[in-house]
């Protein structure tokens, strides 16, 4: 017992000074100093956090036949951002579901989505530096990953994050034009492309980017339009044009979007992977992706909505000397469908469980099918899950 007493005195005498170091009396009132500095307090009322996830159960299908179940978080998205002068305004992302290595190009973790200040240089003239969302184009590519079941193929397959400048110029309120200049992809041309007999890489791979947003019809019909040339070598090229429409009758919104992607050697990369390494070891020339997709959805009522999303995505090889035996252009239709269930359950919170149907068909043609031994097939998986971009402050 006097072991415990002594022990008690002994820590009396050593916490003293630090409790009087870290308090002062005023008559009844004890006050602690502040964790954050009372002059930078005022700048968290302009700043955000947020967990961007998707969450699912998934039960997957391969040509109708049971496959597996599990459950995924399919996407967790740590998001900063705010204003940290009254000009000029940051933003952070970070996926979490994503391995995180750097990047060759832009010393950045592929995993890292979004790290950009933005100066706002007039009320109508902005200019972003870091890197940031391409302007691609198209309604599909400006949702929130969360609330995408199912990317299309130009999507899935292409660097959408990259370093870069770009400028805003908002016209009115109904037309913003945003131009950007990025680095064309993440990793170097090796990497990408591995050794390539016929291309050299290029000194400056940049991608411009040119994106007019705007809003017509008191609202009613929205446009994304985009265009974007990369240059993958020298000399060498990719020319990606999206035009997005979305269209609001009422409770009905339907967005529409067409994706052309000629690419002069095959970024997207699905034809190159249909094609033999015995015929070509390298990376495809000439391939040509076009993307159709739409979504559909309605709000019955505060708490459901319905949603119908449909893809076509086609895949053709242009490129008519390297094949002696080739008898057509097209090798490849990919079609997807996703009909989904959406239940929000609060008004005051920003968060949806969901039960959807994600359906792909890939069909062939008779020439991939016979020249390289293509086989169609399809896929499926009934997921339950929620979604939310939870505010935390």
């Amino acid at each position: 017992m006097k072991k415990f007493y002594g022990l008690v005195v002994l820590l009396s005498v050593l916490l003293l000074p630090l409790a009087v170091r870290s308090q002062t009396q005023e008559g009844d009132t004890i006050t602690y100093k502040s964790l954050i500095p009372e002059v930078k307090q005022g700048l968290l009322k302009n700043m955000s956090m947020i967990a961007n996830m998707q969450f699912s159960e998934r039960n997957e299908f391969v040509d109708g036949n049971y496959s597996a179940s599990k459950f995924k978080m399919e996407q967790f998205r740590l998001e900063f951002k705010g204003y940290v002068h009254d000009k000029v305004y940051f933003r952070f992302r970070d996926r979490y579901t994503r391995a995180q290595t750097s990047e060759s190009i832009d010393n950045l973790s592929r995993s890292v989505d979004l790290a950009f200040i933005r100066v706002d240089a007039t009320t109508n003239l902005n200019f972003t530096l870091g890197k940031m969302c391409a302007a691609w184009g198209g309604f599909e590519f400006d949702y929130n990953p969360i609330d995408i079941y199912e990317y299309s193929d130009i999507i899935e397959m292409a660097d959408n994050f990259l370093t870069g400048v770009g400028a805003t110029y908002q016209a009115n309120k109904n037309n913003s034009f945003t131009v950007q200049v990025l680095d064309s992809r993440t990793k170097t041309f090796d990497e990408l492309y591995g050794d390539q007999p016929n291309h050299v890489e290029s000194k400056a791979p940049l991608a411009f980017v040119a994106n007019w947003t705007g809003s017509l019809f008191d609202g009613k019909l929205k446009t994304m339009w985009g265009y974007a040339l990369h240059t993958e070598a020298e000399s060498t090229f990719m020319n990606y044009l999206a035009l997005g429409q979305e269209l609001t009758l009422g409770k009905l919104v339907i967005a529409y979007d067409f994706k052309l992607s000629n690419e002069d050697l095959d970024r997207t990369g699905i034809v190159s992977a249909t094609v033999p390494d015995s015929l070509y070891p390298w990376a495809l020339e000439d391939t040509e992706y076009i993307g159709h997709w739409m979504h559909i959805h309605y709000r019955l009522n505060d708490k459901v909505n319905l949603s119908l999303i449909g893809m076509m995505d086609i895949a053709n090889w242009q490129n008519d000397n390297l094949d002696p035996l080739k008898t057509d252009n097209h090798i490849r239709t990919a079609w997807g469908y996703i009909p989904s269930v959406e239940y929000y359950p609060w008004k005051d919170l920003n968060l949806k469980f969901f039960a959807n149907i994600v359906g792909r068909v890939y069909d062939y043609s008779d020439y991939a099918t016979t020249r390289f031994g293509a086989e169609d097939y399809n896929t499926a998986r009934f997921t339950v899950g929620f979604i939310a971009p939870l505010g935390i402050f």
